[in-house]
C-alpha cells in the first residue's frame, strides 16, 4: 500500500504510464507499423494539456479528476480499437449519431473484442476500488498529493500545445484519414477533425454547375442514342433481392465437396454474373446499400445515408418506376425505424413498405423473422401485386446471415471440416448455406407463379460479411486455404450482381467492373426510361465499360476500384498502395492519379448535389 500511496503523489508520471499502455495497445491493433517513440510525442502531450488543466482548476480531490480523465481517454482507446476491427477506420464524433446502434447488434459487437482488450480498463477499477477500500479500512489514511510548481505546469502546458500543433499541422492535408491519425496521434487527430469539418463545405459546387453532362464528361461516358437493351424488358416487374453480408467468393465455394450456396451458384450459372462487382456502402452499411441502388448518389463521408440525406426530395428508381406506371414496395423483418428506414423509404417514394410488424417475430433469427419467413410472407404480397394488372418493382432484404452469424442450431445443415468449427468464417459459411436455402425455395416459388419469366431480377450482396480487419492470422490462414490466394480488399469488398432479364440475358460470367449505384441506370434502360434529366452518378452496366468506384468509410478518402485494382492513397496520391482485383497479377498498371482526382471530384458533386436538394418538408 505504501507503493500505491508514493506513486500517488507523483500522480502526473503514474497517470502518463497508464495511458502510454493504452495507447500502445491501440497502435499495435490499429496501425500497421504499431507504436514507437515517435507514439510518445504524438500522444503524450495531449494527456499532459489535461493534466496540466487538473492541476491548475481542481483545488482538491485531483487524484478523482485524474481517474475520471484516465477513463474518458480508457473508453476512446477502447472505442477506436472495436470501430476498427469493423471498419477499418479510425472513429470520430460523427459516429456519436449511431451510438444507439451498438444496444442493438450487441451481439455483432461484442464478436469483435479480443478479451485482451479489457485489460486497459484493470487500472481504472483498481484506482476506483482503493479509495473505497481505503475509507472503509480508516477514515485517517489519506493520499496527501504534493503540488507541483505553477511554473512548470506553465511551461509544460505551453510545450504541450507547441508539440500537438507541430503534430496537427504537416498533417492536417493528408488524403488517408489512418494516415492523418498515426502522423498526428489518436487524440490530435479526434480533435482535428472537429475543427476540420467546419471548412468542408467550402469546396461546394454550386447547383447549376452539377448536370449529367457534366458528370459523364467526368466519368469519360458519351451516352448513345441507341443504347443497346434500352426497353427491351418495358413493361416486367423489377424485383431486387439484397442479400445479407453476401461475398462474391461464395459462389462456386465447395467446403469438403459440398457446395455453400448451391441456389446462387445455379442462379449464377445460368443468367448474367458480374463477378467485379463491388459494395459502396459506408457508414450505414445495409441501409447504405438501399440508397445506393435506389439514388445512384454516392454516401456521405461521415454518417448514414439515412440521417440527412434523407430529409432532402431525392431522385429515386421507385419514382422513376412510378411515373412508369409501376407499383412499389419493400420488404425488411426488422423494425422500420432502425436506421431511419421509415424516412428512407418515404424519400425515395416507396408506395408501401413491409417491416417487422408484418413478418412478425416468429422463427427468429438475428434482427427479426427468419429469411424462411421473409420470402414465404413476400411471395403472397408479389402475387397480389401481379394480379393488379400493374407492374411492379419489389426490393427484398435478407436478414439472416447477419454478422456474427450465430443461426439457431436447427437450421444449420452443412457440416464443416473441424478447422472451421467454431470459427467467425465457419459462422459465415453455414449462415449463408443456411440463407441460401430459403433463397432457392423463394426462386421456385416465382417460377411457380409465372413472376419470374415476367420479371427483371437483380441480386446482389449490400456488404463485406468478413472485414479483414476482424480477421486474426489464424482466420486469414483459413481464407487461404479457401480461396487459394492470401484474402485481402479486393475480395472484402467483392459482392455479386446476378441478373436476369428475360430476353437480354443468358449464362455469362461479365468481368467489367460496377459497383451498387450503377443498378439504377441498369435497370432504367432495361425498362426503356430516359434518365439524360436525372442527376445519376452510376453507369448502364449493359452499355458502358470502364468504370471508376470511388469508395467511402470503410477505406480512407480517395481510396477507388477500378477495372484492375483497389487504390489507397497514402498523405496523397503518390504514395498510395494498388492492390490488384487479380490475386495473381503482380505487375499491374495501377490506378492513374487522373482516375484518383475523377473520384475526389465526383464525390464532391454528389455531395453538393444532395446538400442544395430542397427539404422534403417543402414537398406538397
Amino acid at each position: 500500500m505504501g507503493l500505491l500511496i508514493k506513486l500517488g503523489n507523483r500522480r502526473f508520471l503514474l497517470f502518463t504510464l497508464l495511458l502510454l499502455f493504452k495507447c500502445s495497445l491501440a497502435w499495435f491493433v490499429v496501425f500497421e507499423d504499431g507504436p514507437s517513440w515517435e507514439t510518445m510525442l504524438t500522444e503524450v502531450p495531449f494527456f499532459w494539456l489535461v493534466f496540466c488543466l487538473i492541476e491548475w482548476f481542481a483545488t482538491k480531490r485531483k487524484l478523482l479528476y485524474y481517474t475520471i480523465a484516465n477513463l474518458l481517454f480508457t473508453l476512446l482507446y477502447f472505442t477506436v480499437l472495436m470501430y476498427y476491427k469493423y471498419y477499418g477506420i479510425i472513429v470520430t464524433y460523427h459516429a456519436l449519431s449511431q451510438a444507439d446502434k451498438v444496444t442493438k447488434v450487441g451481439n455483432s459487437t461484442y464478436s469483435l473484442m479480443d478479451p485482451y482488450y479489457l485489460l486497459i480498463f484493470v487500472d481504472v477499477i483498481v484506482l476506483i476500488a482503493i479509495p473505497l477500500w481505503l475509507s472503509k479500512k480508516s477514515k485517517r489514511i489519506q493520499l496527501s498529493l504534493r503540488p507541483i510548481s505553477r511554473t512548470a505546469l506553465s511551461v509544460l502546458f505551453a510545450v504541450s500545445v507547441a508539440l500537438c500543433f507541430f503534430s496537427i499541422w504537416p498533417n492536417r492535408a493528408s488524403m488517408n484519414e489512418n494516415k492523418q491519425a498515426e502522423e498526428m496521434g489518436i487524440l490530435n487527430y479526434e480533435v482535428f477533425t472537429i475543427f476540420a469539418d467546419s471548412t468542408e463545405d467550402a469546396e461546394m459546387v454550386e447547383m447549376e454547375d452539377i448536370t449529367q453532362p457534366a458528370i459523364n464528361e467526368i466519368k469519360g461516358i458519351e451516352p448513345s442514342a441507341n443504347a443497346e437493351f434500352f426497353g427491351a424488358d418495358k413493361g416486367k416487374n423489377v424485383i431486387i433481392i439484397q442479400m445479407e453480408s453476401f461475398q462474391n467468393f461464395l459462389i462456386g465455394l465447395e467446403v469438403d465437396g459440398v457446395e455453400v450456396t448451391p441456389n446462387m451458384n445455379k442462379l449464377a450459372k445460368e443468367n448474367f454474373h458480374y463477378n467485379n462487382f463491388y459494395t459502396m456502402v459506408g457508414q450505414g452499411t445495409t441501409s447504405d446499400a438501399e440508397y445506393l441502388v435506389n439514388t445512384s448518389l454516392y454516401v456521405p463521408k461521415h454518417e448514414a445515408a439515412t440521417k440527412d440525406n434523407v430529409k432532402k426530395i431525392l431522385p429515386s428508381l421507385p419514382k422513376l418506376l412510378g411515373e412508369a406506371g409501376y407499383t412499389s414496395a419493400t420488404f425488411h423483418t426488422n423494425e422500420v425505424d432502425f436506421w431511419n428506414r421509415r424516412e428512407l423509404y418515404d424519400a425515395i417514394g416507396f408506395d408501401r413498405y413491409y417491416d417487422k410488424s408484418f413478418f412478425g417475430d416468429g422463427d427468429h433469427v438475428a434482427f427479426g423473422a427468419s429469411d424462411e419467413v421473409l420470402y414465404a410472407k413476400t411471395i403472397g404480397e408479389l402475387e397480389k401485386m401481379n394480379e393488379s394488372g400493374r407492374p411492379f418493382y419489389a426490393q427484398i432484404i435478407s436478414m439472416s446471415s447477419h454478422h456474427p452469424y450465430n443461426i439457431p442450431e436447427s437450421k444449420v445443415t452443412l457440416e464443416l471440416p473441424e478447422k472451421l468449427d467454431d470459427t467467425l468464417i465457419g459462422r459465415y459459411i453455414q449462415s449463408q448455406n443456411y440463407s441460401d436455402k430459403a433463397l432457392g425455395t423463394f426462386i421456385d416459388d416465382l417460377k411457380r407463379s409465372g413472376i419470374w419469366d415476367d420479371s427483371i431480377v437483380l441480386l446482389y450482396g449490400d456488404h463485406q460479411g468478413l472485414p479483414v480487419y476482424s480477421l486474426d492470422n489464424k482466420e486469414l490462414e483459413l481464407m487461404k486455404d479457401l480461396l487459394g490466394h492470401d484474402y485481402g480488399y479486393a475480395d472484402m469488398f467483392n459482392i455479386p450482381l446476378v441478373m436476369h432479364a428475360p430476353g437480354v440475358t443468358f449464362p455469362a460470367v461479365i468481368e467489367q467492373t460496377g459497383g451498387q449505384i450503377d443498378i439504377l441506370p441498369t435497370v432504367a434502360n432495361l425498362t426503356g426510361i430516359s434518365i439524360a434529366d436525372q442527376i445519376h452518378f452510376g453507369q448502364d452496366l449493359l452499355n458502358q465499360g470502364e468504370n471508376v468506384l470511388p469508395m467511402r468509410h470503410f477505406l480512407p478518402s480517395g481510396s477507388i476500384i477500378t477495372n484492375s485494382e483497389v487504390f489507397v492513397p497514402g498523405i496523397a496520391y503518390e504514395d498510395g498502395t494498388n492492390y490488384p482485383l487479380d490475386p495473381l497479377d503482380e505487375h499491374g498498371g495501377g490506378a492513374t492519379k487522373e482516375q484518383y482526382e475523377q473520384a475526389l471530384e465526383l464525390l464532391n458533386l454528389s455531395d453538393s448535389y444532395v446538400k442544395q436538394l430542397p427539404d422534403r418538408e417543402q414537398e406538397e
